[in-house]
């Protein structure tokens, strides 16, 4: 028996879950002890404004130093993509995520960027922290730089 064979979603067909409730973030236990980072990037990141139903997108930088878990990437990719259809704000669903990851992975630390494209004109950015960063873990900057329209 793997390590690996619990994981239902890896290696299968899978619909995408009907809501961020509904969707199963599956872990893997962490293979290194010592502090080390996770980037997971979503370029693509949609969601539903839920007011006029109108699509919102994001550039989503998550980063992570792992305790004993890290999330299985396709389960996340599932997760994510289970907000196509949810209607929430910005700081909802970027906070939302963050707060999620935090309760199933039980990180050291994680943060999380959501870089909202502007809908009315106004880009909104948004920030989520859990914990403090273990001493001496290399943090790169998540490296999107402020909305600047074509100026």
């Amino acid at each position: 028996m793997s390590r690996y064979d619990k994981l239902d979603q890896l290696g299968g067909s899978n619909a995408l879950p009907a809501s961020p409730e509904d969707a199963e973030l599956e872990r893997v236990a962490n293979p290194c002890a010592e502090p080390y980072m996770v980037r997971l990037v979503a370029p693509e990141f949609t969601s539903i404004c839920p007011v006029t139903g109108q699509p919102d997108f994001a550039h989503l930088v998550v980063d992570y130093c792992p305790q004993d878990w890290i999330v299985e990437s396709k389960a996340f990719k599932l997760f994510l993509g289970s907000y196509r259809n949810h209607g929430d704000f910005h700081e909802a669903c970027t906070t939302g995520i963050g707060q999620r990851l935090v309760k199933e992975i039980a990180p050291r630390w994680l943060r999380i960027g959501g870089y909202w494209y502007p809908r009315g004109g106004i880009p909104i950015d948004v920030f989520y922290q859990f914990g403090t960063p273990p001493e001496g873990l290399w943090i790169p900057d998540q490296g999107v730089p402020p909305y600047r329209g074509r100026g």
